[in-house]
């Protein structure tokens, strides 16, 4: 199939922008609890105060009337830089209610990065986490030389923080912020977000306010039974990016109360005490929570009972997809007592740890691998797998429940056409596709026909799911003329938990090798496991460069999972040399994104001379 469109099922009628997808839920439910906040130095464990909807809109409007007081005009650009928290929330719908366009920035960008953002977005105001953030954005302005209206915090700062503004705009009327509100239409920008740039600069992308109405309004009716008065989630994904925000206005339109955590290792101990009844996740954090299972086994003497409670899930997550196609489907009587056994032993205290209440995990951002999203399938937590970018306004394709594919990234969402090239390209065209980048230059090569060109190759099976191959720029020819796309082997690779990336090299050489990038926390957790002192202490290098690691065992470990990611495909895609590395995974490094993915041009070039010495050596690792 070349072509899969998935029907609008609701239209935007009744909203004037993105801002009444809360006003509609104020108006008929102000008093439901809408967030739940932490303080500053309280525990995840909480507890949380509960702001409600009314609350929330009070305090919108509040600050929006200092945006207007500080000197912010329609539709000029305001800047957040601040770690996932409620005041981003805030500051991002009160920034709407005056009628500006919004700017996230990341809160671990570089200063060059921020200055370069407000130069191009032509920010007037910003809006800092803390008064290290402010000092950037001030140093941002200057060096743009943008006459900035000012930076205000939302960490206490006497004079300049988030209460003092608020204050400021006390003389400003109710009715002004009411007519600034109603300014922008839906096809006014929202909000310039700049994409992260895997393989190139960072292109400011223009989503406007009918993107983010079109998606909320149609992932909220394609899956009812997550998106559910009723319901709650914790967002931990930085709110710079477009999954969380539209995620949140998701919530915030239909009932559903949100907690903000900055820091993902809290997750898990606040699971006990919001309860979430469904999360937005990475893989990496699906691969810990199994890795940690798996750990917590092992010291209880158990590893064997849990390889086989492991195995016995991910038959049973292909028995759940099984059913979905035929509900007459049974499962073998053997397989049926297992699962029962290993129910009570490992999945309902699994499940329990995760608070108890999760019907749905959401997958995003990066590959998820299949034997992973089926072995929570058979612990009782499926995994909604889905793709987008910040172009497509977060979600292009999703899973559906009730019919989850392991290994697909789902079918278009609603209102949604996805095609393929003759090349195999995914281009994508619907509610959520956006207007274009801000700079005219990069809109050369981004759409096709009215499509948009992701970048990503893929295929499309008979009932219209994706899967996706690659990336178009990150394919490899080798000496031989095949041409390979490394990101199959890549993901196989990246579904051990020792592994942070993967990288398949060989352009031009006479095989395929492989770079694989340690996770260092998992790596001397591991090692402490096994009892291998030179592991434990591993010291990532402070120069920016990457150092090789020789330990044969480790060596070893990872060699099983190429040999498994080997097995899958055709021996012309194998790797037959790797090197396991060890190197800085901060964005400061300069070799990922903000989100964590890795910068694969970069990362190679500065690896040149290790790619070099894996095929001056005649030896054979995998």
């Amino acid at each position: 199939m070349r072509e899969f469109t998935t029907p609008l099922l609701v239209g935007p009628s009744g909203h004037r922008n993105a801002t009444e997808l809360l006003m509609q839920r104020f108006r008929t439910s102000p008093d439901h609890v809408a967030f739940e906040v932490r303080a500053a130095d309280a525990a995840v464990t909480g507890p949380w105060r509960q702001v409600t909807t009314r609350q929330f809109v009070d305090e919108v409007r509040a600050l929006a009337k200092g945006f207007i007081a500080a000197g912010i005009k329609p539709g000029e650009s305001l800047a957040i830089m601040s770690p996932t928290r409620y005041e981003w929330a805030l500051a991002d719908m009160a920034a709407w209610f005056a009628g500006a366009v919004v700017v996230p920035i990341y809160e671990t960008s570089a200063a060059p990065q921020v200055t370069a953002i407000i130069a191009d977005a032509g920010v007037r105001l910003a809006v800092a986490g803390t008064a290290e953030h402010a000092v950037l954005l001030e140093q941002g302005f200057e060096q743009a030389w943008m006459p900035g209206l000012g930076v205000w915090t939302m960490d206490d700062r006497p004079g300049a923080d988030l209460a003092d503004l608020a204050l400021l705009g006390a003389g400003i009327s109710e009715s002004a912020v009411e007519d600034r509100r109603l300014l922008a239409d839906l096809d006014a920008v929202a909000t310039i977000v700049y994409t992260s740039g895997t393989t190139a600069a960072p292109k400011g992308a223009l989503i406007t306010h009918g993107n983010f109405v079109g998606q909320v309004l149609n992932v909220a009716a394609a899956y009812t039974g997550v998106v559910r008065e009723g319901g709650n989630t914790i967002i931990f994904l930085p709110m710079a990016h477009v999954l969380a925000r539209g995620l949140q206005l998701t919530c915030l339109a239909n009932g559903m109360r949100i907690a903000h955590l900055s820091d993902p290792r809290d997750v898990v101990p606040a699971l006990g005490a919001l309860k979430p009844t469904f999360l937005v996740v990475v893989p990496r954090v699906l691969q810990k929570i199994q890795a940690s299972a798996a750990a917590a086994a092992a010291k209880k003497h158990l590893g064997p009972v849990w390889a086989s409670a492991q195995g016995t899930a991910v038959a049973w997550g292909r028995f759940a997809e099984a059913r979905d196609a035929d509900p007459a489907a049974r499962a073998a009587p053997g397989l049926r007592f297992r699962h029962a056994l290993f129910d009570r032993l490992f999945y309902a205290r699994l499940r329990q740890l995760m608070g108890g209440r999760l019907g749905y995990l959401l997958s995003g951002a990066a590959a998820l691998d299949a034997e992973l999203s089926l072995f929570f399938r058979g612990l009782g937590l499926p995994v909604i797998e889905g793709y987008g970018l910040t172009e497509t306004t977060a979600p292009l394709t999703g899973n559906m429940p009730g019919s989850i594919r392991a290994g697909s990234v789902g079918v278009p969402m609603p209102g949604t056409t996805v095609r393929l090239s003759d090349q195999g390209e995914v281009l994508a065209r619907g509610v959520g596709v956006f207007a274009g980048y801000r700079r005219p230059a990069d809109n050369t090569d981004a759409f096709t026909d009215g499509f948009f060109r992701t970048g990503d190759l893929g295929e499309l099976d008979e009932l219209g799911r994706l899967t996706l191959r690659g990336r178009i720029k990150d394919v490899i020819v080798t000496a031989g003329g095949k041409t390979i796309s490394p990101a199959i082997w890549e993901g196989y690779v990246e579904g051990d938990p020792l592994v942070a990336h993967a990288v398949m090299v060989g352009e031009g050489k006479p095989f395929l090798g492989g770079l694989v990038l340690l996770d260092p926390e998992s790596v001397a957790a591991w090692a402490e496991r096994e009892g291998i002192a030179d592991l434990a202490g591993l010291r990532i290098p402070d120069d920016g460069g990457a150092v090789q690691i020789d330990n044969a065992r480790l060596l070893t470990a990872i060699g099983q999972a190429v040999s498994a990611a080997n097995a899958k495909i055709a021996r012309s895609e194998q790797v037959r040399r790797f090197v396991l590395l060890l190197t800085d995974l901060s964005e400061a490094n300069g070799i990922v994104t903000p989100t964590m993915k890795l910068k694969r041009g970069a990362f190679t070039e500065r690896a040149r001379h290790i790619v070099d010495n894996l095929y001056a050596e005649n030896r054979s690792q995998a």
